[in-house]
């Protein structure tokens, strides 16, 4: 019987398989490498921004009920007085309770605000977006005057209000409204200074500390024949004190 040999040499099928695999897998290799994403590079996911955001913040008086401490949603959208709440199922059969929860029925809608002459795009609930319907639009029910529909506009609607205040239309509509019942113009930068909660001027403080520190007085209230209201300041008169007279 003939020995067996050992074979020194691959035969050229396996040469050729070991080739293909090799090629396979270098191909493998530079497609993983070509695809992966290099984030140094790849520019950030374009998202829009909520319309409450693009207000300066320091520019913005302080919201007088403050954030909600519960349900911190409401913070970033016109909730109303809708929030979450927790309760119990039972089923009729069994009488078995398992406790749940209901969240408000939330959408993301673009508003178009004529006073801005944009859309307004912004988070509300089902109930505020039915106000909104009823008072003819986003503007009308931001400028609400009444102490519960600021309750209910929330940080970011006190936002979207101040700026639909700071708007010409608005403006304008306010001067109107103040020559109908015989009021005298507002100066622009006082009217300013009072929308946005600013300090008063570095010169109005100056004066006041000078007739404070000259002793002078304010008189209010001197109407005209016109019905306006004259402000004048005039110096105190010093007070001298009456000798009793001797008899």
């Amino acid at each position: 019987m003939a020995s067996l040999r050992p074979i020194t040499s691959a035969s050229p099928r396996c040469l050729f398989a070991a080739a293909s695999s090799a090629a396979t897998t270098s191909t493998s290799t530079f497609g993983a490498s070509s695809s992966r994403r290099t984030f140094t590079t790849t520019a950030p996911t374009q998202r829009q921004t909520p319309t409450h955001l693009t207000v300066p913040k320091e520019q913005i008086p302080d919201y007088p009920y403050g954030p909600f401490r519960t349900y911190k949603q409401r913070n970033a959208g016109l909730y109303g007085t809708s929030k979450i709440r927790f309760g119990n199922t039972i089923s009729q059969k069994w009488q078995i309770k398992e406790p749940t929860h209901w969240k408000p029925n939330r959408h993301v809608k673009r508003l178009w605000s004529p006073s801005l002459n944009m859309f307004v795009r912004t988070r509300l609930t089902t109930g505020v977006l039915r106000t909104v319907d009823k008072l003819g639009g986003i503007d009308n029910y931001l400028l609400g005057t009444k102490a519960r529909r600021i309750k209910e506009l929330g940080p970011a609607g006190w936002r979207l209000r101040w700026k639909v205040m700071q708007s010409g239309p608005v403006q304008e509509r306010w001067a109107r409204e103040r020559e109908a019942m015989g009021l005298p113009p507002k100066a622009h930068h006082l009217l300013v200074a009072e929308q946005a909660g600013a300090a008063p001027p570095a010169e109005l403080v100056k004066e006041m500390d000078r007739m404070l520190a000259q002793e002078e007085e304010f008189v209010l209230g001197e109407e005209t024949e016109s019905g306006e209201v004259i402000v004048d300041v005039k110096e105190a008169a010093p007070e001298t004190q009456e000798t009793p007279k001797s008899t």
